[in-house]
């Protein structure tokens, strides 16, 4: 029975995750540390999806923008992902009908929509290779998520979805994917799967070209408020009219008011040796993505060279595990038992940003200081098209920012050190409840 893998490294470090995505760069980016005071139109904190989706909507509009990266840019939850690209923003936006009404419930239902297409445009338009790909499946394990699947079909059919869906029988799934533990689902052709850390650093390069100016290992210190915002940092400052704040889970205490309301919970994937044509064939016919609708789902896909990709273990404790590869593989065994004599070639982890409500955090804090988090572990669509809101809001179109606005977001009770713990205990009651 092969089970090795790379020797465990800490999950954390200054570097990059030692991850399959780290392994497969396109290149590496060599941005400088921020010395001296600069002067820009915008200042962005964090080089991850929102910071640099936000940083190219806005140069695509003309404006000077610098973004401060702590280590390296997509260093968090962008470079340790699952890749795929779905459909939607946050939960089911009709539990805050009384908060943004009828039109905001439909104007959120529509982003989701769009920013997937924002995605595919952004990589035509700049030629990024990130290996995207379209076709995507929920799979249910049980009649009431079947049932829920079916919902979803009805709810995307009524809204003129413009891409091909299917309701898959247990039979018919196993098109997608070969395995008894699914007793249905749906194909949906408008979502797909990435590599997000080559997506990230493409679209990186083409805000360069466009003026903006990028620093790594940069962590913002301290933040001035006033009529021109200033970020302090170890070396430097920068100086600006408009701030925005996009470091999500690893953003800590530089605001407390939004520091509060998003929880970091930690997110794990093994990706295996490449697989012989014939394997992965059996596994996913048609190279689509997978996601079960648990609370507790497993999530997997291929990579450009065949590798089963397989995460599938949010931990809400705050502490990493000791051994991923221990916890996750038999989770990947019990869906594919066929590769049990398979080799796990690289485990990785990270923090994602939740949030009470799970419908992401776009909002202002003072006139000239907006910030972006709380994606909840689908952020490669909807960090994209936080982005393209911001650009707008700060180029004075302020209706789909107003839509995020107006839904409250609760700060987690407990404090800095007891928020983690509550909200496991939380996630543990919803689990036993759909277990039951």
């Amino acid at each position: 029975m092969k089970q090795k893998a790379k020797p465990k490294a800490p999950v954390h470090t200054e570097a990059h995750a030692d991850s399959y995505y780290a392994a497969s760069l396109n290149f590496v980016t060599d941005y400088p540390e921020l010395e001296g005071s600069l002067t820009v139109d915008i200042c962005v904190v964090g080089g991850g999806f929102s910071g640099v989706a936000t940083a190219l909507e806005l140069a695509e509009r003309g404006f000077r923008v610098a973004v401060l990266e702590a280590r390296k840019m997509g260093w968090g939850a962008t470079g340790r992902n699952g890749g795929q690209l779905i459909r939607g923003i946050g939960e089911e936006p009709e539990q805050f009908r009384n908060q943004v009404g009828s039109d905001g419930v439909e104007a959120i239902h529509q982003m989701g929509f769009e920013a997937v297409e924002l995605v595919r445009e952004r990589v035509r338009k700049y030629d990024i290779q990130c290996d995207l790909k379209m076709g995507y499946v929920d799979a249910a394990i049980k009649p009431k998520q079947m049932n829920d699947i079916c919902d979803d079909y009805e709810s995307l059919q009524k809204r003129n979805y413009a891409h091909e869906l299917q309701l898959l029988s247990k039979d018919e799934i196993k098109k997608y994917v070969n395995s008894d533990r699914y007793m249905g689902g749906m194909l949906d052709m408008g979502s797909g799967h990435l590599h997000p850390l080559n997506l990230c650093l493409g679209e990186a390069r083409a805000a360069e070209a466009l003026g903006v100016q990028f620093f790594e290992h940069s962590p913002a210190l301290k933040i001035h408020k006033g009529d021109l915002p200033r970020v302090e940092t170890s070396k430097g400052s920068v100086t600006c009219q408009f701030l925005v704040l996009a470091g999500n889970a690893y953003m800590g205490d530089l605001e407390p008011k939004i520091g509060g309301k998003v929880l970091p919970a930690g997110s794990y994937m093994i990706a295996t040796e490449p697989l012989e044509e014939k394997l992965w064939k059996s596994l996913i016919p048609q190279d689509t993505a997978i996601c079960d609708v648990s609370i507790a789902l497993d999530y997997f896909r291929l990579s450009a060279d065949k590798r089963l990709l397989f995460g599938g273990m949010c931990n809400y404790s705050g502490r990493d595990p000791r051994d991923i590869m221990a916890s996750l593989r038999p989770k990947m065994l019990r869906v594919f038992p066929q590769l049990e004599s398979v080799s796990i070639d690289y485990q990785w982890g990270g923090m994602i940003g939740i949030g009470a409500n799970r419908m992401p955090q776009i909002g202002r804090l003072e006139s000239n200081i907006y910030f972006a988090q709380a994606y909840a572990g689908h952020g490669v669509n909807a960090t994209h098209m936080a982005g393209r809101v911001l650009a707008e809001v700060i180029s004075g179109q302020a209706e789909r920012f107003d839509v995020f606005a107006n839904i409250r977001h609760m700060t987690f009770p407990g404090g800095r050190y007891f928020r983690s713990p509550l909200l496991a205990l939380g996630m543990l009651w919803y689990r036993l409840k759909e277990v039951v």
